[in-house]
């Protein structure tokens, strides 16, 4: 990984991951309660960097709830780390940190589509436009018009977070 690679240096990042959470907070503003769903990995802690904020910046209660998805057999089952109940009825946020083809977030999607949700959004920190199916990020750091052989890595961590094109 060279300098000329990164997208989102660590500030970039902070900064987004911010901005994303005063976004989240606005479309729920009426809200008691927010479930940040994070796809299990990287997806997950962008969702409880998104959580940290979001409880600094808001009376919304905020639970996280992780999303467990095989990203090479997207067909397996999905699962969560709640139960349909404790989402139900609710405002809920679908968290991953690359959009790429969108099959992660479709399959993701299907599995809240059986339980009845007060609203549904997806938020990513970088969003790549060659997806495969119809599904947006309502919430993205940043939309990257990428070659297909390219690949986007995040590598979260306390001090030097980044993302990079490989």
């Amino acid at each position: 990984m060279t300098a000329e690679n990164i997208i989102l240096n660590n500030n970039q990042i902070v900064h987004k991951t911010k901005r994303i959470a005063y976004q989240i907070y606005e479309s729920n503003s009426s809200e008691k309660e927010v479930i940040l769903a994070g796809v299990q990995g990287n997806g997950m802690h962008f969702a409880k960097q998104i959580a940290s904020i979001l409880r600094e910046i808001s009376p919304i209660e905020v639970t996280l709830c992780e999303v467990f998805i095989n990203k090479k057999k997207p067909l397996n089952s999905v699962s969560t780390s709640l139960s349909a109940d404790d989402y139900k009825n609710k405002s809920l946020i679908l968290v991953d940190d690359v959009l790429n083809s969108g099959t992660t977030l479709i399959y993701g999607i299907k599995h809240f589509l059986d339980v009845p949700l007060k609203r549904f959004k997806t938020a990513v920190l970088v969003n790549r436009n060659h997806k495969k199916y119809p599904v947006k990020a309502d919430f993205k750091g940043i939309s990257l018009s990428t070659s297909i052989k390219e690949h986007v890595e995040v590598i979260f961590d306390q001090k030097s977070s980044k993302a990079y094109l490989v």
